[in-house]
């Protein structure tokens, strides 16, 4: 397990904390409509940490050609419709480029800064040059509003337990999972981003906002720096 990462529960677990069969049985949300609506019908989409394919999967249906990556073997086993490649997303280096690179599950705020630079940074070296980037962000409350709970309505209840600061402008959080007939938990190590921070990271490795795609300002599209247009001012 990766240090500052742990996860409990029936299942493989991957070295970050996630449990396999949560992630399995977690219902698709609104994802796959927001990214439809921002990108060119049947596009290329190099999805980063696709885990079990949750969004994949609505994507695949919806004619969009996925090439899919996780570091997990066992997540990537659920994988279906798409080109799935085993490997980290700041090593990752496949040599072409994709009309839309995704980078969700707020994953661009791990911990590790040189992380979070070396994935930014795959982002950029794999989005076509009239290509865009999709990045899921935290929301503004998502470290302060807490301990808080969502019961979806497919049966199941999230939690978050707990955002400790633990030093570096990192937090550990704890989440909680619950089933009727299994609970699952997971504590990771997460960075909060103001907006501006945010976009200095985009900035570090080429990249800048194109629009905000919700209004929580939770969902972005990127483009590579030299080439926003002004049909897609930044919010």
């Amino acid at each position: 397990m990766r240090e500052g990462y742990e996860g409990t529960g029936p299942g493989a677990i991957t070295p970050d904390g996630c449990a396999v069969e949560f992630y399995s049985r977690l219902a698709v949300g609104s994802e796959p409509d927001i990214i439809e609506a921002a990108v060119p019908a049947g596009a290329r989409v190099l999805e980063l940490g696709c885990g079990v394919g949750r969004v994949t999967h609505p994507l695949v249906e919806r004619g969009f050609t996925v090439t899919a990556v996780d570091e997990s073997a066992e997540m990537l086993e659920r994988v279906r419709g798409a080109r799935t490649i085993r490997g980290t997303i700041e090593g990752l280096d496949l040599g072409e480029k994709f009309d839309v690179v995704m980078l969700a599950s707020f994953l661009v705020h791990t911990g590790d800064l040189e992380v979070r630079r070396g994935m930014l940074r795959t982002c950029a070296a794999h989005v076509a040059a009239d290509g865009c980037v999709l990045v899921q962000r935290e929301g503004a409350d998502y470290h302060t509003k807490v301990p808080r709970e969502r019961v979806d309505p497919h049966g199941y209840t999230v939690r978050i337990v707990s955002a400790e600061p633990v030093g570096d402008g990192v937090n550990s959080v704890r989440a909680e999972y619950e089933f009727p007939d299994a609970t699952w938990t997971q504590t990771f190590l997460a960075r909060p981003l103001t907006a501006e921070q945010f976009e200095e990271a985009l900035a570090e490795a080429g990249l800048e906002v194109a629009e905000y795609l919700t209004e929580d300002r939770t969902w972005v599209r990127a483009v590579p720096a030299a080439r926003r247009t002004p049909s897609a001012p930044a919010a």
